[in-house]
């Protein structure tokens, strides 16, 4: 199947030590927000022990209500409510501290896990699958937020309203105390080995969310759904999502039962306690014991009722930690994605346009060299062009003179300055890059092209979009520039898409170009305009034309010919030609597919 399913891998158990960074990296987020967290802090405590205040006075009421005392009933129902709308208004202003600081840490993440991926390098995004991605930064940053938002300080709040309730419970009755807190550590174990087991049922959900994301982004996009049409395939891509659908629906149900049969056990128990209390205190109240007394029952009945919402909750907030330490797993692996491709602190941040030059360069993929000790030099202003057989480098190589990919050995340099030596921004003031596969943002044609300059004017909008042979195709759409080009540019052709690519690139206006394959995917005539404004974009610049065609560089100064990454000949058209080497065994197969003119091979010969 050519969708690889993430959540068949085998499960690997928790690294204990993993884990506990893990979770310090977790505290690290709210250390920003220390002082917010302070406060939010302080009222919870204030409401902690506010809320313990009404049992005592609800017990004086009973007493008074049993002298008949109606001035200590009144200032003590009148206490009870005072109480009430403090820690009501308190509560409120906790909850919008808290929710403050939980989206901020949210913000902080998701743009933390964006900015490091763009510090990725090219290699990484061609292993990984762009659903993946969506995934991790969608479903997984998704799935704590909750967590993130709330559990914090409902953990906070919840400790410390029970430590409050307990020891208002202990100064009420500490016989009656020990009674009620014997089963909450049976509690506690049991719902610890619950939450392990939705923390492994909530890895696999997530990694079966990355695989539908995956499928939705490959197989609903325009390019998808074209070739699942095209290839008759459109029913299996659907059974595909069918199952990972009901995998997903059967995960999701496993995890919401996972222990709810102990959950339940607990709620029951909580519901049985006030009973027990109450018989536990009916026996010593009949036994004669002095220790407890009616008013003081139904106060520590209410304590100890007040002391089950926030346990249960403790106990079902920590497997919704369990669940989450799973996806913040998932999130700090690509935080951990090492970055190949540094930018050194004391790097160059302006620089001349110059020579290009390959000196001793190596490259390679994985343990096997793509391309191995290539030096050649492309002075300024004049074009090189790269030839060679399909997977020989020639992408590569033109790809490590913008540094999308880092040198293994030897050194790039322009204008006698390392690449690796400039800061990122220099060298994309240096270097522009046009492929052959043009990507087109879902907007207009203006922002498309504003891309690339965003102060530029709707005259130098104008201007690019001529140079490149464009403009009059734009200006005849009913919206002008103001036409969305829709998902990928489909709403114009392979050339028309070519062409607004380099009227982007004529914009940004750099010395030095790559022009990968620009033309290789085009019909003839198609073929021929996009040339023309490859050629006006390429005057007075220096070139590095990665060619599919040779039709499109028999005038170039220099023609770099490659196979299984090692320089084989260099020289010009005719005298490659002439050489009969490599070089011309490419031009004659070109010549029978007609990418050479019979015109053109007799004038060189």
């Amino acid at each position: 199947m050519f969708f690889h399913s993430a959540g068949d891998a085998p499960e690997r158990p928790a690294d204990p030590a993993k884990r506990r960074s893990n979770l310090k990296r977790i505290a690290r987020l709210f250390a920003p927000y220390k002082l917010r967290l302070g406060g939010v802090l302080l009222l919870i405590v204030a409401s902690a022990a506010l809320g313990v205040v009404p049992a005592f006075l609800l017990k004086r009421v009973l007493e008074a209500i049993g002298a008949n005392d109606t001035r200590a009933l009144s200032r003590n129902a009148a206490g009870i409510i005072g109480i009430a709308i403090v820690t009501g208004v308190l509560g409120v202003i906790q909850t919008l501290l808290s929710n403050q600081v939980g989206q901020r840490v949210m913000h902080d993440l998701r743009a933390k896990v964006f900015r490091h991926l763009q510090r990725l390098s090219l290699a990484f995004f061609t292993r990984t699958r762009t659903g993946e991605v969506q995934s991790r930064i969608s479903n997984d940053i998704g799935g704590v937020q909750n967590v993130v938002t709330n559990t914090a300080t409902s953990i906070a709040s919840n400790v410390t309203v029970v430590v409050a309730t307990m020891i208002g419970m202990l100064a009420l009755s500490w016989q009656l105390a020990l009674f009620a807190f014997a089963l909450i550590p049976l509690f506690a174990l049991l719902t610890r080995r619950v939450g392990n087991e939705r923390r492994r049922i909530a890895k696999t959900t997530q990694e079966t969310l990355a695989d539908i994301s995956s499928i939705v982004q490959e197989s609903l996009s325009v390019s998808g759904i074209l070739l699942g049409k095209t290839m008759g395939r459109g029913d299996e891509l659907a059974d595909r999502f069918e199952t990972d659908s009901r995998r997903l629906a059967d995960l999701e149900v496993r995890q919401r039962m996972a222990g709810r049969w102990v959950m339940a056990s607990i709620q029951t128990s909580f519901a049985i306690m006030p009973a027990a209390v109450y018989w536990f205190g009916g026996l010593l109240l009949a036994g004669g014991s002095s220790i407890v007394s009616i008013p003081m029952l139904v106060a520590f009945t209410t304590l100890q009722t007040r002391l089950f919402f926030p346990v249960g909750s403790l106990l079902g907030v920590s497997l919704d930690v369990q669940t989450s330490l799973a996806l913040f797993d998932r999130i700090f692996e690509y935080l951990d994605e090492p970055i190949d491709i540094e930018e050194k602190p004391t790097a160059i941040t302006a620089a001349r346009a110059g020579d290009v030059v390959f000196d001793h360069v190596w490259f390679g993929y994985g343990e096997e060299w793509t391309l191995r000790d290539v030096s050649f030099t492309v002075p300024t202003g004049t074009t090189t062009a790269i030839v060679g057989e399909t997977g020989s480098g020639k992408t590569t190589l033109g790809y490590l003179a913008a540094r999308l990919y880092e040198v293994g050995r030897g050194r790039v340099a322009i204008g006698g300055i390392d690449v690796r030596d400039l800061s990122f921004q220099a060298l994309t003031e240096l270097v522009g890059v046009v492929s052959q596969e043009t990507y087109l943002f879902h907007a207009s044609v203006r922002e498309n092209l504003r891309f690339a300059k965003p102060e530029a004017t709707d005259e130098e909008l104008e201007a690019a979009a001529r140079a490149a042979r464009i403009h009059e195709v734009i200006a005849a759409l009913p919206d002008g520039y103001d036409t969305v080009v829709g998902e990928r540019g489909y709403r114009f052709s392979g050339g028309e898409k070519q062409r607004i690519a380099i009227a982007r690139t004529i914009l940004r206006n750099p010395p030095i170009l790559v022009l990968d394959e620009a033309t290789s995917a085009l019909d003839t005539a198609t073929e021929r305009l996009v040339q023309e404004a490859l050629d006006r974009l390429s005057e007075g610049r220096t070139t590095i034309a990665i060619a599919h065609r040779l039709s499109t560089i028999r005038d170039a100064e220099q023609i770099v010919v490659l196979d299984r990454g090692r320089i084989v000949e260099r020289g010009r058209h005719e005298d490659l030609l002439r050489a009969g080497g490599r070089y011309a065994a490419l031009a004659e197969r070109d010549a029978e597919l007609g990418g050479l003119a019979v015109a053109g091979l007799a004038g060189a010969s």
